[in-house]
């Protein structure tokens, strides 16, 4: 490739990344729901007419990459050429590529020149479409059909107007009618921004040659993943992590997964060994493990353009049947655990390959609560928050405190934006010190938040995870402190939660939530070693 080539393509690929941060940028500025808008669960990206991820938003790994396969399955139901200018595509269904019942995923076809040159698309976490529980995420769900309104592809707009049956559809199974509208239009104007300028790039380049660069950019991801999966030997490693409870049983689920690299060079990835699917929600769609293997993926060449080139490497094997791979009707609304800690067992695998030592657990999961209630007057108020634990210490250096890891990027809510959405007071966001593991370079600490209800009633869903156990330590590092939640009643009271519970909250009683810490790195001891020569230099 000459150097002017290569700087077209350079030229290009920013085009593009930058175009996916505007809108990003346009979700959270018109999103209507607080954990969109302020939480940042949502994403956006650009892919090519048959499905493959062209460019991504700096966002959350776990919505951008479980779009991949959404995308593809809406360009299978509406082939671009049957496609207008201004058609809306929209689906959640976790058997055509979706999610969970909550995250939307909206594409609109781009155009130049007469034909489709790629799709705009976005993700976003709805507050509520229905199901047993507010905000859709009940932790004791036994199927699909609890979880809300299923939503299989579908065209949502015609040449630009909504289909009025699926508006009436979508409003009739929702406690949260019109932020589920005005999240949509945000979703709207955000990919109606990206057709706008993608079609203006394409067509000053040219249909022809924007195709071409388009595949140079997949290209050079593809050869940048080769030339860091060359670096590892011909070898394979297994690892493992486990949730506790699937939310209907204390009974511990596996997560275990094998990495082979293989001639080519190529990455196997194959999660045979995992638990049987559940019969609560913590199954993931295979979207979650894409995501969580495109993740992988990108640590091995964090130089790489975060496009579909990666996963031309991949050979991805969920058994069928089990929790990374469920058969319908599966409940699946929990499935971020399950993602979060294959990712856990995904980069300790990697670590037993790769010379390089790898950093301790993180934390596992991050804590999601939808919470749902009356108050006094008997208006109904949902939100939904995400809160982050701890990462795990490195080789070097320390955890990080409060952090989303991995395929997680959730920001935290503030506390003034959660008093103006529900009757409550927020009464510490604070850092839970001393919950990292212990080390030469100790986990980071997770965070502790009480919230106290002001008036009315509440019911909780709670979906955490390191409630048994902390995060191991790595190279001889400390475990973590685990997670804790309960139920503080004004009587002095507590009621401790499992890791996943439903339950109802009373005015005057205080929620105190405390998330996992990550383990620390290496002996504790050669911190104190290290300590005292610094005391006996100075």
């Amino acid at each position: 490739m000459s150097l002017a080539e290569a700087a077209a393509r350079d030229i290009l690929r920013l085009a593009l990344e930058g175009l996916a941060d505007r809108m990003q940028d346009s979700l959270l500025a018109s999103a209507l729901s607080p954990v969109a808008r302020e939480g940042m669960d949502c994403a956006a990206a650009l892919f090519l007419p048959d499905g493959r991820v062209l460019a991504q938003a700096r966002s959350l790994p776990l919505l951008l990459g479980g779009m991949i396969p959404a995308i593809a399955a809406l360009a299978r139901a509406f082939p671009p050429e049957t496609l207008a200018e201004g058609d809306g595509l929209l689906l959640n269904d976790p058997w055509s590529g979706g999610t969970h019942l909550p995250d939307l995923i909206l594409a609109r076809p781009v155009f130049a020149e007469g034909g489709v040159v790629a799709f705009a698309a976005t993700i976003l976490h709805h507050q509520d479409v229905g199901g047993i529980a507010p905000g859709s995420v009940p932790p004791d769900a036994q199927n699909i059909f609890q979880e809300g309104l299923r939503l299989p592809p579908v065209k949502w707009r015609h040449a630009g107007v909504e289909d009025a049956g699926i508006a009436t559809i979508l409003a009739a199974n929702t406690r949260t009618p019109a932020m589920l509208a005005g999240d949509l239009a945000a979703q709207w104007a955000a990919v109606s921004l990206a057709a706008r300028e993608v079609s203006v790039l394409a067509t000053s380049m040219g249909a022809a040659s924007f195709a071409q660069g388009c595949e140079a950019l997949l290209a050079e991801a593809r050869d940048t993943l080769a030339q860091a999966l060359a670096a590892l030997p011909e070898a394979e490693a297994t690892a493992e992590d486990a949730l506790e409870g699937d939310g209907r049983s204390p009974a511990a689920v596996p997560i275990r997964v094998t990495l082979r690299r293989l001639p080519g060079p190529r990455l196997a990835v194959d999660f045979t060994g995992s638990a049987p699917q559940t019969a609560g929600p913590v199954n993931a769609a295979p979207s979650g493990l894409l995501a969580a293997c495109f993740c992988l993926l990108q640590r091995l060449a964090p130089e790489a353009p975060a496009n579909h080139g990666l996963l031309d490497l991949l050979d991805l094997h969920l058994p069928e049947g089990s929790v990374v791979n469920p058969r319908f009707p599966a409940a699946v609304n929990a499935r971020t655990a399950t993602v979060k800690l294959a990712c856990n067992a995904l980069f300790a695998a990697l670590a037993r390959l790769s010379p390089k030592p790898a950093a301790a657990p993180n934390a596992g999961v991050a804590v999601v609560l939808s919470i749902g209630g009356t108050d006094a007057e008997g208006r109904r108020w949902i939100f939904t928050e995400i809160v982050a634990g701890g990462s795990g210490g490195r080789p070097d250096g320390p955890g990080q405190p409060g952090l989303s890891a991995d395929v997680s990027n959730a920001r935290n809510l503030p506390a003034e934006m959660l008093e103006s959405a529900a009757p409550i007071r927020v009464e510490a966001i604070e850092r839970r010190r001393g919950s990292g593991g212990a080390g030469l370079h100790p986990g980071g600490d997770g965070v502790r938040r009480i919230y106290r209800l002001l008036s009315g009633t509440a019911e909780i869903s709670y979906r955490g995870e390191r409630h048994l156990a902390g995060a191991p330590g790595a190279q001889g590092g400390g475990a973590a402190a685990p997670a804790t939640a309960r139920i503080l009643q004004a009587d002095g009271t507590a009621r401790h939660l499992p890791s996943k519970a439903r339950t109802t909250w009373a005015a005057g009683d205080r929620f105190i939530l405390e998330t996992a810490g990550g383990g620390g790195w290496g002996p504790a001891q050669q911190e104190s070693a290290q300590q005292e020569l610094g005391d006996l230099a100075s």
